[in-house]
């Protein structure tokens, strides 16, 4: 049984919803880390609504905040712990997003998500898994989690684009040219990288530039 993921929801500045996008937050923070990211997106894309759902579980190394699943090296978490916490939340997430478009009234080619950290390992792992391809994912300062398994459990080949600071201390910058590699072989074409010079564990104003143009486009903003 899937858990229902509580979401907060900025509404299109047009008040005329012809796209969403969805934010997925990273480890020990919740919806609204990133839901400030609408105000200044809102601008450039008035016809969207923007949503941003915390994850389904309490965060054990930050009390206040949400996991998406166990990590090992923080929480003292099993490694199959993890796997299974992954596990759950790609259905969670999966319902999410399938509630999203039948409430809303929208179409695959209509929804993006914009990732951070645990949020882009999550959804990097679920929407190729996914059986219809979303208008694109990016994928800021995460990583592709068992890319062994990803050519044979890929369902479609959604644009994304991954986005990573080059001084991150938390996830490794490296693991932008890693995720690249394994989707390239597992047969991705439309794949875009940006790295972000002097940047941390964090999201810089080149990086969301370089995010508005990929969804603009891949929405078919006018």
């Amino acid at each position: 049984m899937t858990r229902a993921l509580q979401s907060g929801r900025v509404e299109p500045l047009s008040g005329e919803m012809r796209s969403a996008v969805v934010f997925l937050h990273g480890y020990g923070a919740n919806g609204a880390d990133l839901l400030g990211l609408a105000e200044p997106l809102a601008e450039h894309m008035p016809d969207t609504l923007f949503l941003a759902p915390d994850a389904p579980e309490a965060c054990i190394g930050a009390p206040m905040g949400f996991q998406w699943f166990p990590i090992p090296w923080i929480d003292g978490s099993s490694e199959e712990e993890s796997r299974q916490g992954l596990q759950r939340a790609a259905e969670d997430l999966n319902a999410f997003l399938d509630g999203v478009m039948v409430d809303e009234d929208l179409l695959p080619e209509q929804v993006m998500v914009v990732g951070f950290s645990q949020g882009t390992m999550m959804a990097l792992h679920v929407l190729p898994r996914r059986e219809d391809a979303i208008a694109g994912l990016v994928a800021f300062s995460g990583r592709l989690l068992e890319p062994e398994l990803l050519a044979d459990e890929v369902q479609n080949r959604l644009p994304i684009l991954l986005v990573h600071g080059d001084m991150d201390e938390v996830v490794p910058p490296q693991s932008l040219p890693a995720a690249a590699q394994a989707l390239q072989e597992a047969g991705w074409t439309d794949l875009y990288a940006h790295v972000m010079k002097g940047t941390a564990h964090g999201i810089a104003p080149d990086g969301l530039e370089v995010a508005l143009a990929f969804m603009r486009e891949r929405l078919g903003v006018a």
